[in-house]
C-alpha cells in the first residue's frame, strides 16, 4: 500500500485518482511516499526518508527545498498548463480593469450609496460625474508578454482575438512552447525592447534567481510612458518599490498583480488581487488530476513527466521487473551498475537513461527481479542517490 500525505485542500477530483486497492490518501502519514501540496512550504527537515516523491498541484515550486530533494532522489512535479486558461481569464479581465474607470467607478457609487436613496438624485451626480471614468479601448494597442509557456500563449492567443497587436519575449522558450505561440506574435530578442514598444505588459515566467526582480528600477527605465503592467507570474518577479516610483514619475500608469504588498496597497492607480488566479474550479481539478496522475506513473512505473529537478523519461514496460534509479550526473555510473546485473545473470530488456544538471535517472526492464543483495550493492556505489524495484 502507498501512502500519500495531502498537504492544503486537494480537489477530490485528483485524489480519485488513487486506487483505493493500491494507496492510502490522507493529510496525517507518518511515512509518506508522496506529497501533495498546494502552497504549503517544504523545508530539507520535512523530508522523511521514506519519501519518494513530491507533486505540486500548480507550477511554481519555489516554496518547495528543490535542491534538496534532488540529492535525496526525490523528483518534484508540478503541473504546467492546468491553471493556464483560469490565469489567461483573469488576465483578459485586468487588462481591461487596467483600460477603463471600472473599479473606481464601483468604490464611487458604493461611496454614493450611503449618501443618498434618492433615484433622482442618484442619477443626477452619476450623469455629472461619470466623465471621471472614461477610458480607452485595448483594440490596437500593443500588449507585450514576458515569457510565452502555457500560459502566455494562451494569453497571446486571446489577445489577438480582442484586437491587439502582440509581442513576446521568453529567452528560454522550449519547442513546445514554440509550436503552440500563434505565428501572428512577434518575437522580441530582449527585455528593454519589448518594455519600450508595449502599451500593456504582462509577466508569465517562473521564479528563479535569473528572474528574481526582473522588473527593477533599471528596466523600468525602458518602459514606454503610461505602459500598463501586470503581474500574475510570481510577487519576485517585480520589485514593488520600483513599481511606486514608476507610477509616481508617470512612466506607468496602472499597475494590477495578483501579488499584494504593503508599499502596493491604498492607491488608485494599482490594483491588486488576493492571488486567485488559479482559484477556480476547473483550475484546481486540473492541478490536481495532472499531479496525481504523474505520481501514479513515478510510483508504479518510474516515469518521470513534468518534474523540475529530474529529466523527463517514459519508458514502456517490456517486462514484469524494472529498476529505477538515480545518480550524480558523472562517467561511469551505468557502467557500475550493468556488471553487478551480469554477474547475476539477469538480463536487460530494455533501458533509458537520461541526464539534467547534475543528476541522471535511469529505467532498466529486466528478465527478473533482482534480490536485496544485489539491490544493497548497487546502492553502495558512490553517486547513487535512489533505487526502486518496480
Amino acid at each position: 500500500m502507498h501512502k500519500i500525505l495531502t498537504m492544503n485542500q486537494i480537489s477530490p477530483k485528483g485524489l480519485d485518482r488513487f486506487s483505493r486497492e493500491k494507496y492510502e490518501v490522507a493529510s496525517e502519514i507518518g511515512t509518506p511516499d508522496a506529497i501533495m501540496v498546494r502552497s504549503t512550504p517544504i523545508k530539507p527537515e520535512d523530508l522523511p526518508p521514506s519519501l519518494l516523491a513530491i507533486a505540486r498541484a500548480g507550477a511554481g515550486v519555489d516554496k518547495i527545498c528543490v535542491n534538496d530533494c534532488t540529492t535525496k532522489g526525490i523528483p518534484v512535479f508540478n503541473t504546467p498548463g492546468a491553471n493556464a486558461n483560469s490565469v489567461k481569464e483573469l488576465v483578459m479581465l485586468s487588462l481591461l480593469l487596467a483600460s477603463r474607470g471600472v473599479i473606481r467607478g464601483i468604490r464611487f457609487l458604493d461611496r454614493l450609496a450611503t449618501e443618498s436613496t434618492d433615484p433622482t438624485e442618484i442619477t443626477r451626480v452619476v450623469e455629472k460625474e461619470k466623465k471621471r471614468f472614461a477610458g480607452s479601448e485595448i483594440i490596437n494597442n500593443t500588449l507585450g508578454i514576458v515569457g510565452l509557456g502555457a500560459i502566455g500563449s494562451k494569453v497571446a492567443e486571446m489577445a489577438m482575438g480582442m484586437g491587439m497587436d502582440v509581442l513576446g519575449y521568453d529567452p528560454s522558450i522550449s519547442v513546445e512552447s514554440a509550436w503552440r505561440l500563434p505565428n501572428s506574435v512577434e518575437r522580441i530578442e530582449n527585455l528593454p525592447t519589448l518594455l519600450a514598444k508595449s502599451d500593456f505588459i504582462t509577466l508569465h515566467i517562473p521564479m528563479l534567481e535569473s528572474t528574481k526582480y526582473m522588473i527593477n528600477e533599471e528596466s523600468l527605465q525602458f518602459v514606454k510612458k503610461g505602459a500598463r503592467l501586470l503581474n500574475f507570474s510570481r510577487e519576485g518577479i517585480v520589485e514593488p518599490n520600483a513599481v511606486v516610483k514608476a507610477l509616481d514619475s508617470g512612466s506607468l500608469s496602472r499597475f494590477i498583480t495578483d501579488f499584494p504588498h504593503p508599499v502596493l496597497m491604498g492607491r488608485e492607480d494599482i490594483i491588486l488581487m488576493p492571488h486567485i488566479g488559479a482559484s477556480t474550479k476547473e483550475a484546481e481539478e486540473n492541478c490536481a488530476t495532472m499531479a496525481a496522475d504523474q505520481l501514479i506513473d513515478f510510483i508504479e512505473n518510474g516515469n518521470i513527466i513534468n518534474s523540475v529537478n529530474f529529466p523527463r523519461l517514459v519508458l514502456e514496460r517490456s517486462s514484469n521487473h524494472r529498476i529505477a534509479f538515480s545518480n550524480k550526473n558523472v562517467p561511469n555510473m551505468l557502467g557500475q551498475v550493468l556488471p553487478i546485473l551480469a554477474e547475476h545473470h539477469i538480463n536487460v530488456s530494455d533501458m533509458l537513461n537520461k541526464s539534467r544538471g547534475e543528476i541522471a535517472y535511469s529505467i532498466l526492464d529486466l528478465n527478473e527481479p533482482i534480490t536485496d543483495e544485489i539491490s544493497e550493492r548497487i546502492k553502495s556505489i558512490d553517486g547513487i542517490y535512489s533505487l526502486r524495484s518496480l
